[in-house]
């Protein structure tokens, strides 16, 4: 199949464009600047910005399946209908979208479309917890509010499914929540650090001031923090439960935080003293 990965050069879209590749299909990256994207031998780069539907006149060319991000420029694309229109002209038969929390202009124009589409909607992920690196790698700690457990997925099992949902029958017309195989707390995520690095960390937990006083040091808006601490203190009921969907459409059981920590652990380590 020839298929086309929007958001090529995120942290799913290069999984995406591997995991492709590595199963014969024919890919074709979009991105913004293409002399900065580093894609591997084998994949066929064309410009375009998901913001403008103007740049993506070209885009869906001989496209038989498509993965489409629903977010550009920091914002949630408004420009769904257009850009689903062009797709549905180009004779597109399938697309897969990873959806956010709330819906977007994409889904809709899905929805209203004649092509088969699947929707993505993976809980947290694994990559979230990068933000944690700057206070490892320089105190040994994290400091939260949150202690609620989640079950984060990796983005590889994201990619993996994407694949099967571009590449596969029958999954049109299905939305798929996203987890990892298990639910785990801020503190057991740093005990698995720990033992990923070889490092004594230790989780220190915030009050809602301290916690509001980290996210400003981020320099967020203020309804941005409010968010934050709303998050903490109430987290979805879908948080903490685990699903079996990635094992059910893959084969393959979820990876674990364990593996990804392992995968990671050269980002958390102590600077050189």
């Amino acid at each position: 199949m020839r298929i086309l990965v929007t958001g090529a050069t995120g942290r799913i879209g290069r999984r995406l464009v591997d995991e492709l590749l590595q199963d014969g299909h024919e890919v074709i990256a979009l991105t913004r600047n293409p002399q900065a994207a580093a894609f591997r031998d084998g994949v066929s780069v064309t410009v375009g910005d998901l913001t403008d539907a103007g740049s993506l006149a070209n885009a869906f060319e001989d496209v038989d399946a498509a993965y489409l991000i629903t977010f550009g420029g920091g914002a949630d694309l408004a420009n769904g209908s257009e850009i689903v229109s062009l797709a549905e002209r180009a004779g597109v038969r399938r697309i897969t979208v990873q959806g956010g929390w709330e819906e977007t202009s994409v889904e809709k124009a899905l929805r209203e479309s004649a092509i088969s589409w699947s929707l993505l909607q993976p809980v947290e992920f694994m990559d979230n917890t990068l933000e944690w690196a700057e206070e490892i790698r320089s105190r040994g700690t994290v400091s939260l509010l949150a202690d609620y457990p989640s079950a984060m997925i990796h983005e590889a099992d994201i990619a993996a499914v994407a694949a099967r949902t571009l590449t596969e029958e029958g999954h049109g017309g299905h939305a798929y929540a996203l987890t990892g195989p298990e639910a785990l707390t801020p503190r057991e995520r740093t005990r698995i650090l720990s033992e990923a690095t070889g490092r004594d960390l230790r989780f220190v937990p915030l009050t809602e001031s301290q916690e509001r006083e980290r996210l400003r040091g981020y320099g967020y808006e203020p309804e941005y923090v409010e968010f934050g601490i709303a998050l903490a203190t109430n987290p979805p009921d879908a948080a903490g439960k685990v699903l079996l969907t990635v094992q059910h459409i893959t084969g393959l059981p979820g990876r674990t935080f364990a593996q990804w920590a392992a995968e990671n652990s050269h980002v958390f380590s102590a600077p050189p003293g």
